[in-house]
Formats: structure tokens, sequence, C-alpha cells
């Protein structure tokens, strides 16, 4: 599985963006996508992520503020943030969990992440 995401840039303070994230590949084998982000000198957080097409779940931070999505197909996964804060400058990484049979009965977990995309907000 191969993602790219698109969608940073630059933007004010109270601003809006969406970031999108297309997967390809085997895309079957993806169990649940998600966002997750890294400021300068911080450890990479997660912002929200989707299972199952519709179970989510939610920094609390993000929550109100990011509203994650994915397309019937399960290989598009989008992150609409609005009321964006300077704060909230980081690099945005998409992620996919992949599910896979490790012919014992039982599942491999593998993560797979995009480039990165930078979102800045500007004060």
């Amino acid at each position: 599985v191969q993602l790219q995401a698109s969608g940073g840039g630059l933007v004010q303070t109270g601003g809006s963006l969406v970031l999108s994230c297309a997967a390809s590949g085997s895309i079957f084998s993806i169990n649940g996508m998600g966002w997750y982000r890294q400021a300068p000198g911080k450890e990479r957080e997660l912002i929200a992520s989707i299972f199952q097409g519709s179970t989510t779940n939610y920094a609390d931070y993000a929550r109100g503020r990011f509203a994650i999505s994915i397309n019937d197909a399960r290989n598009t996964v989008r992150l609409q943030m609005r009321n964006l804060k300077p704060e909230d400058t980081a690099v945005y990484y998409c992620n996919a969990e992949l599910r896979e049979s490790d012919y014992e009965g039982g599942y491999e977990y593998t993560d797979v992440w995009g480039q990165g995309t930078q979102v800045t907000v500007s004060s």
C-alpha cells in the first residue's frame, strides 16, 4: 500500500484546510486509516482515525475542530480542519493500518505512512 497526502499549506488563524490521502496498491488489506501530526521538537501524535469505514477516534484537542471521513471505497481519507490555531502548525502524516492473515488463524498488523504535508497557521 502506498499513501499520497495532499492539501497542506499556509492559512491564517481561524482558517480552514482540508487534507486528503489516497491509498493505492493492496487496499483490501486496509483495516483503518488516520492522521497524525508532528510539530518541531515534539513527538508524532494522533489526530484522528477511522476504522471499518465508520468508527472514529479523536484526540481531545481535535474533537470539535477536526473531522475525519473516508470514501465508500475506503481508499481515500480526508481531514477537515477548521478554526485553526498557530499551535496546529506541524507536518501532517497520513497513516494506514494493514491487517493481513498470519496463516495461523490470526492477523498481522502493519503501519504504512504517507510522505507528510506541511500545515502552517500564521498568527
